[in-house]
């Protein structure tokens, strides 16, 4: 394995500067948009190694993507190659139809700690919620990035994550835009503690997902992508767009971010997908 393959794999060319928040945030940033977050292995007769050896050969040398065990495994190890206090933690993700988190761990992530302050690096949840920049892990406090708004909040030791959405700006309607939140626009996402683990913690759950009927990666094949302007998303057979887009109104005199949703379904990529499963 190595640092400089990596680079290549996620188009990072800069030259290497300190282990900062700036330098991490860039790749961060050129991680996301380089390597997806999908979920193809198990739909097309793949199995899924947790093992750093056979992540790299996946993600950067046959120029895949993967779900979060593996997305944030490379991340860790690149970052810890870098010179980076990263360790990893553990996450119970939100179940809407259950109303609550789960009651096992099912999420990996990241802590960072940059000259005194720790930051939560996630790349690996993906679609809308993902974050675009690493965010410091403090209790209650807004953070505004292009996605939307996130936040933790603390309480005895457990720590919660959630998104405040934008609302969707529909270029035929014409309903003054707000970056005011709403009740109903307010995300859970998951809550963790900063116990660190290891990834051999996660084995038993990576073996879990590839093969319990009821985990929605098996129901559904996943695919998505951060881009500069927004995200690239196939779930199914459904590709779907989305555009954060700097709008300026009059009205406020301020620069607004809105939504910018168009979808399709392409047969190239149905053909696409199919001619993938076929080994």
């Amino acid at each position: 394995m190595n640092i400089q393959e990596y680079f290549a794999r996620i188009s990072y060319n800069e030259s290497l500067k300190d282990a900062d928040l700036q330098t991490l945030t860039v790749i961060f940033q050129h991680h996301i948009q380089a390597i997806p977050f999908e979920n193809l292995s198990m739909h097309c007769g793949e199995t899924i190694e947790l093992d750093l050896q056979s992540t790299y050969d996946k993600i950067v040398r046959k120029k895949r993507g993967g779900w979060c065990l593996e997305s944030n495994h490379l991340l860790f190890w690149a970052l810890q190659e870098l010179g980076y206090d990263v360790c990893i933690l553990g996450g119970n993700s939100y179940n809407p139809a259950e109303r609550g988190y789960t009651a096992e761990i099912n999420h990996i992530l990241l802590k960072v700690v940059i000259e005194g302050n720790s930051y939560i690096v996630d790349a690996g949840f993906g679609g809308a919620y993902q974050a675009w920049q690493p965010l410091m892990l403090i209790s209650g406090k807004d953070q505004s990035q292009i996605p939307g708004i996130f936040r933790f909040t603390e309480d005895n030791g457990t720590w919660y994550f959630e998104k405040v959405k934008r609302k969707h700006y529909i270029p035929e309607q014409s309903v003054p835009f707000t970056d005011t939140p709403e009740l109903g626009n307010i995300r859970k996402i998951y809550t963790f503690t900063l116990e660190p683990r290891h990834i051999n913690d996660f084995q038993a759950l990576n073996t879990y997902l590839q093969v319990s009927p009821d985990n929605i990666l098996q129901k559904k094949s996943i695919c998505s992508l951060q881009t500069a302007e927004g995200l690239y998303a196939l779930v199914g057979w459904t590709f779907t767009k989305i555009y954060f887009v700097a709008k300026e109104t009059k009205m406020i005199q301020k620069e607004k971010l809105c939504y910018y949703f168009t979808q399709e379904t392409s047969n190239l990529l149905r053909d696409l997908r199919l001619s993938t499963s076929i080994k």
